[in-house]
């Protein structure tokens, strides 16, 4: 079965890092944006694996809005 899953993706000084707000503790990082995106996959299927049916449902079933925001700093 395949799922949509919201994936926030930062880079800093060290690389990448990746996680999942639906799935809290769902997170990994990586020197590429290809390596964080390869194992953020990697990390959201093994923690599927560990999630019941209801549990899939509940979890992946949460709105979830983004936004880019303009802030003016002084």
């Amino acid at each position: 079965m395949t799922y949509k899953v919201n994936t926030v993706i930062e880079k800093d000084e060290h690389g990448y890092y990746a996680f999942c707000p639906e799935l809290k503790g769902c997170h990994t990082q990586g020197d590429t944006l290809e390596e964080v995106m390869d194992n953020i996959r990697e990390a959201i299927g093994l923690y599927l694996e560990t999630l019941s049916k209801e549990e899939k449902k509940l979890y992946l079933s949460q709105e979830i809005f983004t936004t880019a925001l303009e802030v003016e700093v002084a």
